[in-house]
């Protein structure tokens, strides 16, 4: 997930790392609201350390698809002086909970520190614009390259290979890890999809479709879906409140419909309570999935909502086509917020 007037060019294949000049201090560490997996740390406190910055959210596929490569170099190089820090800044509401990224963290089995940056302290002191982004620290505390979207990770560890040199150390290894992520966590597809990341939410909505008009922000509304959807359209059947970033089924029974093109599909979902499970069925070009499935629903189409985050619904395998994809929900309380691609 990506924001502000560069988002479409990263989106579109394009990361991009380039040195800082001049160079820049790291900005202080202080203005996160707690820390994960390690006692608060203050930038003073890592001069003589090689540092790197992730600015993530573990809602956004963007940057669950680096996390691979982070734990590889954070084991790789913790001994050489190495230290990752995931700096989570939130995009939705629910991010912002210091419980819900603890548990994130874990499941996603990141054992490196983690700045909870629900203020976007920290996202402003670096200047950040975007998930994710990798900051490059030297031993002198020094800001020294910036790494915006995924890929080119071959680069990114050769920049951290020569940082550790630069700070005294003559064993760095110079082979390149090659991690291989599993399920959120798999690399994306050879080709790019056609489809883009799409909110659901009011302020952002785009390419919804109805037979009885616009989405009506604020209040729940009986909605019919579309007779027929074209590329990156969706629709909703059935009860829903529609707010600001996301909708809500007000009934069970509801239905989401999205025609895409893309290797796989994503939908970032919750409940409107804790400890809620909301059953699900997805379909297919009208059948169940198969061998299609996401990681997070089964063959027959079937899972459940248990934690607000990302769902790997449909993962196919061979070359994307244009596909359409249903969800019906069997329990009331569910909130869904954007569908995202790879």
């Amino acid at each position: 997930m990506l924001t502000s007037s560069y988002s479409q060019r990263v989106n579109a294949g394009g990361d991009w790392l380039a040195a800082i000049a001049p160079k820049s201090r790291m900005p202080a560490l202080e203005g996160a609201i707690a820390w994960i997996n390690s006692p608060p740390l203050a930038a003073a406190d890592l001069l003589g350390k090689v540092v790197l910055v992730d600015f993530w959210t573990y809602s956004c596929i963007n940057s669950l698809r680096p996390l691979p490569y982070l734990r590889a170099w954070a084991q790789k190089y913790q001994a050489l002086g190495l230290v990752v820090i995931g700096a989570h800044t939130p995009e939705f509401d629910f991010e912002r909970d210091v419980q819900n990224v603890s548990r994130a963290a874990k499941d996603l089995g990141i054992v490196y520190p983690v700045a909870v940056d629900s203020r976007q302290v920290l996202w402003r002191a670096f200047g950040t614009h975007a998930w994710p982004t990798l900051f490059f620290v030297d031993a002198k505390g020094q800001v020294r390259h910036r790494k915006v979207g995924e890929g080119r990770y071959d680069e990114a560890e050769r920049i951290i290979q020569q940082l550790l040199r630069e700070a005294g150390r003559s064993d760095v290894p110079t082979g390149l890890v090659s991690p291989q992520g599993q399920g959120t966590q798999a690399a994306s597809g050879l080709r790019p999809p056609e489809s883009a990341e799409t909110y659901l939410g009011a302020k952002r909505a785009e390419g919804f479709v109805s037979a009885d008009g616009a989405l009506r922000r604020g209040r729940s509304h009986i909605y019919l879906p579309a007779r027929g959807l074209s590329l990156n359209q969706w629709t909703l059947a059935g009860s829903w409140r529609v707010d600001d970033e996301r909708v809500e089924l007000a009934q069970a029974g509801g239905r989401i419909a999205f025609r895409f093109h893309a290797r796989d599909l994503h939908l970032v979902l919750g409940t409107s309570h804790d400890g809620m499970a909301i059953r699900f069925r997805v379909r297919i070009d009208g059948q169940p999935p198969g061998f299609s499935h996401g990681s997070d629903v089964d063959a027959d189409g079937v899972g459940h909502i248990d934690a607000p985050r990302l769902y790997q619904l449909v993962r196919q395998s061979g070359t994307a086509r244009e596909r359409l994809f249903e969800i019906e929900f069997l329990d009331a309380g569910l909130h869904a917020y954007a569908f995202t691609f790879g």
